[in-house]
């Protein structure tokens, strides 16, 4: 066939929900391209084995940012999982939603039908929640979402100190408290493994005769019949080829490659096509703009022998824990090594949490180790910082006219005096839960950034030279209702006919939390909006 109802580029984390909801009738013909292959390797379906899988070259694109001045000349690596399933398959599987107000801030920045209580219905309805159904999850949806059980992990003495430091419990941060430290969430079947939407969505469709799946095949330029996209141009095992679409052509191919093939097919910013050659066919000054990510820093304590995960890590002990998954699902590698989520505001007169903390019981280099051979590594305690909200925003934009050149990606951090100094209050925040017991009595020192790292100019030194991204870019290519959107409130192209963008990157704003949930959410309702349905109608 070369001829669909619908393409869809990219069979990442929304790709492959939109797969199944719209091939379910039966009735439309859909291809969906993938540049990548296969999610088969054990390392994707034990949870634990993302450690050795996200920026593994088998399974990324391999993108880095460009160097930044404000980070010491540093430029950083960015995975982006190329594969079935997209970064499903290969990130952390932490699932969160962010504040109830981040939705409500998109329909207040002209994003209609996508506030708290038009998106809650779509969170509800994508969930297999171990928790049931109920006002805020769903019970029989495609996605199981577990808890991590953190005996192993520390989650006590972590909730005493962090209770002890005057911070809230919050046994449902998705739910009516969504503020203070609570347990981790993780996309993990029942099983132990991991449930990305390669499997959770697409691995059933694939059954469907209406669904044609094609991997190693990238997509290069949309194709047009005047102001409509009726097809695309791939290249799979170095043959070019051609498929058209008798409804839409719907890019998700996330942050980085939706806004890039957009400029390749001539919808961006004209002056800078221009200067490669490629002729404008929408002058849409924001493809590419608007880029947000959540900066995170870690911090580390030095703990007492014994009282990590790292003693999970003894070789032998990690070969049984290894045979355990396989066998039964169960064990300290059938889940994440997250002891637990907290959600915070660094100053009490912020509407919403600024930082999220999370705490990992293991030090972030953490490597098998022999109980004869070798010396084992000392046992550290770690805490990621992770800016919520960053003011700072960065670009995508095209190197050359070649499809296959990486796009050059400035992520443009910390360019506010505002980003240093919530990452400023997340530290003092993990200092003053180490300062209490049990934690304080689980540890001989703080690492880093040390606990002579006390002054303003000391600390924002410090995060010049450590800040990372945590992996969530969104934002390239905006939705709202204002005519610098690059689409509008149905996700449909600006400028040009039978075009979608269905991922991360229509997101106006970066919402507090780890994203997978957001996008997977994002897909569903583009699923209806996409057939014509009525949306699910708003929660009350």
């Amino acid at each position: 066939m070369s001829e669909y109802d619908y393409i869809i580029v990219g069979a990442g984390s929304a790709g492959c929900v939109l797969a199944n909801r719209l091939t379910e009738d039966g009735k439309n013909q859909v291809l969906l391209l993938e540049a990548g292959g296969a999610d088969d390797s054990w390392l994707l379906r034990m949870p634990l084995g993302f450690m050795m899988a996200a920026g593994n070259p088998a399974f990324d694109w391999g993108y880095q940012s460009e160097p930044d001045a404000k980070l010491g000349g540093r430029s950083m690596p960015l995975p982006r999982g190329r594969l079935l399933g997209g970064c499903s398959s290969v990130n952390g599987m932490i699932y969160m939603r962010g504040h109830s107000s981040d939705y409500d801030g998109w329909r207040q920045m002209g994003a209609r039908g996508w506030s708290y209580a038009d998106v809650l219905p779509y969170f509800r309805r994508m969930e297999a929640s171990w928790r049931g159904e109920g006002r805020y999850h769903g019970g029989d949806g495609p996605l199981s979402v577990n808890r991590v059980e953190d005996g192993h992990l520390l989650g006590g003495p972590i909730r005493k100190s962090v209770e002890a430091a005057g911070f809230a419990y919050s046994e449902d941060l998705s739910g009516d408290a969504q503020e203070g430290y609570g347990p981790a969430e993780v996309t993990v079947d029942r099983n132990g493994r991991r449930a990305s939407t390669s499997k959770a969505y697409l691995q059933p469709a694939l059954e469907r005769p209406n669904l044609h799946l094609r991997t190693g095949a990238q997509a290069t330029r949309i194709l047009f019949e005047g102001d409509r996209a009726v097809g695309i141009d791939y290249r799979q095992r170095g043959k070019g080829h051609e498929a058209y679409a008798r409804k839409e052509v719907i890019l998700s191919g996330g942050a980085y490659n939706s806004p890039q093939l957009l400029m390749l097919s001539g919808i961006g910013p004209r002056e800078q096509l221009a200067a490669l050659g490629i002729q404008t066919r929408v002058d849409a000054a924001q493809v590419g703009r608007n880029l947000s990510e959540h900066p995170v820093l870690y911090m580390s304590f030095a703990a007492h022998d014994g009282t990590t995960f790292l003693s999970q890590l003894r070789f032998d002990r990690a070969a049984r824990s290894v045979m355990r998954w396989a066998a039964t699902g169960k064990g300290p590698f059938a889940s994440q090594i997250t002891s637990g989520i907290m959600m915070l505001r660094t100053r009490p007169e912020l509407e919403r949490p600024d930082i999220q903390l999370v705490f990992l019981p293991v030090r972030l280099d953490a490597k098998l180790w022999y109980p004869v051979f070798g010396q084992r590594q000392s046992h550290v305690l770690s805490v990621m910082v992770m800016q919520l909200h960053p003011e700072s925003r960065g670009t995508v934009e095209l190197r050359s006219a070649d499809p296959f050149e990486r796009p050059r990606i400035d992520l443009n951090l910390l360019s506010t005096p505002n980003d240093f100094a919530e990452v400023r209050g997340g530290i003092d925040a993990v200092r003053r839960i180490f300062a209490e017991a049990p934690l304080k009595d689980m540890i001989s020192g703080e690492l880093a950034p040390g606990a002579d790292a006390t002054d303003e100019a000391t600390l924002d030194q410090y995060i010049r030279d450590n800040l990372k991204i945590t992996q969530h870019p969104c934002g390239t290519c905006r939705m709202g209702d204002d005519p610098a959107a690059v689409v509008d409130s149905d996700l449909r192209v600006k400028g040009v006919q039978g075009l979608r963008v269905v991922d991360a990157s229509v997101f106006p704003t970066v919402p507090g939390a780890n994203i997978n949930a957001a996008v997977i959410m994002v897909a569903e309702r583009a699923s209806d909006l996409i057939r014509g349905m009525v949306p699910l109608a708003a929660a009350e």
